[in-house]
């Protein structure tokens, strides 16, 4: 049986919902503390919520009332927010959202040992709205083309429109999804194993306008869905001519991934171009990209004018992926060594290296501790070094071993300061020094942030 109480968000979690906390009376006449999370609520709001099964320590729940409103609260754009899993923040004034993201980084310093007054305020956008260059949306066992429930990866709520993609994706999307309806093609059903339509990923370049849609599914196209195949080709290049990749991925894998067993190319070719700061870079569907180009053109310049490269300087890019920070560092520096562990991102990096006419870099596929190791051996102690860690950080191993290495000058590019803070910590006993962290919002209306670093080796 449920209880309700009235409570106040005392602060957010990790996921950016409300957290609260009441002490409540168990059948032995003892008080145990019960922790509540409570999605769509802003700190220091009053709430009233019912709670089930409430002797559970942890519970989740959806507040019946505010009683006590933000200050900052205002009405969410997106009518799919009350259930939808990509944004959290909607219902937040976007100064608020920023103040709360330099808060969040300052904490997570703070929590490491250093100065929080190092963190400058938050960069955001001037229109925090239609930011992104890539989604992924899900095919319900019905049909239905949409995006997860908020925390529950079975229910797919179907698309009506989404206000932080492009507004041509969304358009597109809409398109495939009146398709699949059309033509009855089942979703895949992920309890049964079974049905055709799994994904259907959409990138759009911001600079050139090209469009990519790629279809994950079970079977191959050209078996028995050749009709429906022909009339989905007809329909995008009618009305969607900046598509210039469609493509038809099989995917047989039980696990819930956009990944390609074969790639089958409908119209177009299998990859689409970007550019940003002048360099072009061709973008296959599984290529990770910054996906705000707005601000990820604001993050690169960061980090330049951070790391301050020079003509004579030896360089390491860490986690390069496909040259995103490499080129632009490269056109700056003598030469320049990426690391990444995933082959085809290393062989992206060194085509687009080779279409920007950039010949001094040296690109390897490698673990990043290793890689560090063979780099050093035929390349000497760099004078600056850039890692830019996917979410769950570079790790200690790896950050001690760029603290030997001991470049002058280190950017650390992040987008997860609790990682970031306990990764730079590390370099603290081999001599350096954090001289100052700069956030930029990629991801409004939800909790992430990114931010961009500067060590100095000061000597030990």
């Amino acid at each position: 049986m449920g209880e309700t109480w009235e409570v106040e968000i005392r602060q957010l979690d990790g996921k950016g919902s409300g957290q609260a906390v009441v002490w409540r009376e168990n059948e032995h006449g003892n008080k145990k503390k019960l922790k509540l999370t409570i999605p769509r609520t802003l700190p220091g709001e009053k709430v009233r919520v019912t709670v089930d099964q409430p002797h559970r320590r942890r519970r989740k729940a959806i507040p019946d009332e505010i009683i006590q409103v933000h200050p900052e609260r205002i009405e969410p754009a997106c009518p799919h927010f009350d259930r939808c899993g990509g944004c959290v923040w909607q219902h937040w004034q976007y100064t608020g959202q920023l103040t709360q993201k330099t808060n969040n980084v300052k904490q997570a310093l703070e929590a490491q040992g250093f100065d929080p007054s190092l963190v400058r305020d938050a960069i955001g956008m001037e229109e925090p709205w239609r930011y992104r260059n890539k989604m992924e949306f899900t095919f319900s066992p019905d049909g239905d083309l949409g995006l997860h429930e908020q925390g529950n990866f079975r229910k797919i709520i179907s698309l009506e429109t989404c206000l932080i993609a492009g507004k041509e994706m969304v358009e597109a999307t809409m398109e495939v999804a009146e398709w699949a309806k059309e033509h009855q093609l089942k979703g895949y059903d992920k309890d049964a194993h079974e049905g055709l339509l799994r994904h259907l990923m959409v990138r759009q370049s911001y600079a050139t306008g090209e469009m990519m849609l790629a279809l994950f599914a079970t079977e191959d196209p050209f078996l028995h869905l050749e009709q429906a195949v022909k009339d989905l080709v007809a329909r995008i290049e009618q009305k969607f001519p900046q598509v210039k990749s469609l493509l038809w991925m099989e995917n047989t894998d039980w696990a819930d991934r956009t990944q390609s067993e074969k790639t089958h190319i409908l119209t177009g070719r299998d990859f689409i171009y970007d550019e940003m700061l002048g360099y072009r870079y061709r973008l296959w569907f599984d290529t990770f990209f910054q996906t705000n180009p707005i601000q990820a053109q604001k993050l690169v310049e960061l980090a330049l004018e951070m790391g301050q490269p020079k003509p004579t300087e030896k360089m390491i890019d860490l986690f390069c992926g496909v040259g995103t920070f490499s080129l632009p560092f490269a056109s700056r520096v003598e030469k320049l060594a990426g690391i990444e562990i995933v082959e085809t991102s290393i062989q992206s990096a060194k085509r687009n290296a080779e279409d920007n006419g950039i010949s001094n870099t040296y690109f390897l596929a490698k673990d990043a501790r290793k890689g560090i190791d063979q780099v050093l051996e035929s390349f000497g102690r760099p004078e600056l070094l850039l890692l830019d860690p996917p979410r769950s950080g570079a790790g200690g191993k790896v950050m001690r071993r760029i603290g030997r290495s001991q470049p002058e000058r280190i950017v650390y590019v992040s987008c997860n300061p609790d990682t970031f803070a306990t990764d730079i910590k590390e370099l603290v006993p081999f001599g350096y020094k954090l001289e100052t962290v700069q956030p930029v919002d990629l991801f409004p209306q939800t909790y992430h942030v990114e931010c961009c670093a500067l060590l100095t080796y000061t000597g030990v």
